[in-house]
């Protein structure tokens, strides 16, 4: 499998993994001279260049688009139309207009796109997804997702403060698919409205809280940027409050972050006892080792887009559900601007089934 990265910064990492997993890096692309220089070492080979147009003349059966957050759709259509595979990173776009060109790009294609969301199959979120599929938690009333970074003050500032930096570019919504994301995944729904409000208004583009409401009834909250206490080395927590259960993320440290805490109370079950367990998954093996935990959905992603380009298997997240996602985002800023007004979501969903399960 003949495949193009852009963009080196996440896009090495992602390209390392490609080779461990048998894919054939046969170009890449980077702005920075430096970043192209620090690849070589790693990808040797590669035809290496500045311009990402450059790759559409190199013969690739899937391209990986992984440079800057809100100049992702333009590329993704552009290698759809030469009949690419496109696995591009989130924001899948950054409003409607570019959402539907890329739908519309995707579906006359010959080509697929998947959407590279790794935090829909990190561990914590199959384990739940397990737990949903067994019926144990019944229907699903109330999600939460939080993805937080606990980093300074002047951090923070450093990137939201620099306008050639895509952080300081985007709204403080926009960045809401490594939640959103996973709760389209464990719903099997879609998102319809969306009210947003500031974490803090002394600081209003550390972080967001964003209210959901899903095709399905239940209700999303989710909670991203810039806040302390993390969840030790990943950054997200999950919880999945259904009519028999509770399922949710352990707020641990190490392996424990990885895990899930199920507690289902006593009128669920015939002895009548209240039962709470932990679960931690199975760790994943590929090209012969164990794969470390923050590295899994990364890993199965890179699976997937490999089934999809050589065995014809459908996109783990299509292009609908990637564009739903990001367009959560634009609809928080809207909201945020008009006073935490509730906004709808622009329906993508088509006649089409919804996200894939995990």
């Amino acid at each position: 499998m003949r495949t193009g990265v852009i963009g080196l910064r996440m896009g090495l990492h992602i390209a390392t993994w490609c080779q461990e997993l048998g894919m054939d890096v046969v170009a890449a692309c980077d702005h920075d001279p430096e970043r192209r220089a620090a690849a070589r070492e790693r990808l040797p080979g590669a035809a290496l260049t500045e311009r990402w147009q450059d790759l559409l003349e190199q013969r690739l059966d899937g391209v990986v688009i992984a440079n800057d957050f809100d100049a992702h759709a333009p590329l993704a259509a552009a290698f759809l139309e030469r009949g690419v595979h496109v696995l591009s990173e989130s924001a899948a776009c950054t409003d409607a207009t570019e959402g539907r060109r890329l739908v519309a790009a995707a579906e006359r294609s010959s080509a697929t796109y998947s959407f590279a969301e790794n935090y829909v199959l990190h561990p914590h979120a199959r384990a739940l997804r397990q737990a949903i599929d067994g019926g144990e938690l019944g229907r699903i009333s109330l999600i939460e997702a939080d993805y937080l970074h606990g980093m300074s003050p002047e951090a923070v500032t450093a990137l939201t403060g620099d306008p050639t930096h895509w952080r300081g570019r985007i709204a403080p919504t926009a960045y809401c698919t490594h939640t959103v994301s996973p709760v389209l995944a464990l719903t099997d729904a879609w998102p319809v409205e969306v009210t947003a409000f500031r974490a803090d208004e002394a600081d209003p583009r550390a972080a967001v809280v964003m209210v959901v409401r899903l095709s399905t009834g239940a209700l999303a909250v989710t909670r991203h940027g810039f806040l302390q206490g993390e969840p030790d080395s990943h950054w997200s927590w999950l919880s999945v409050r259904g009519t028999r259960a509770l399922a949710e993320s352990v707020r641990g440290q190490a392996e424990r972050s990885w895990s899930v805490r199920v507690r289902a109370e006593g009128w669920t079950r015939p002895d009548g006892g209240t039962h709470e367990e932990e679960r931690t998954p199975p760790a994943l093996t590929a090209a012969g080792r164990t794969v470390e935990r923050a590295a899994e959905g990364t890993v199965l992603l890179l699976q997937g887009f490999r089934a999809t380009v050589e065995q014809g298997a459908p996109p783990l997240i299509p292009v609908r559900p990637a564009v739903a996602a990001s367009l959560v985002g634009v609809a928080g800023a809207e909201s945020l601007r008009d006073g935490s007004r509730p906004v709808r979501v622009p329906d993508v969903s088509g006649a089409v089934e919804g996200p894939r399960p995990i």
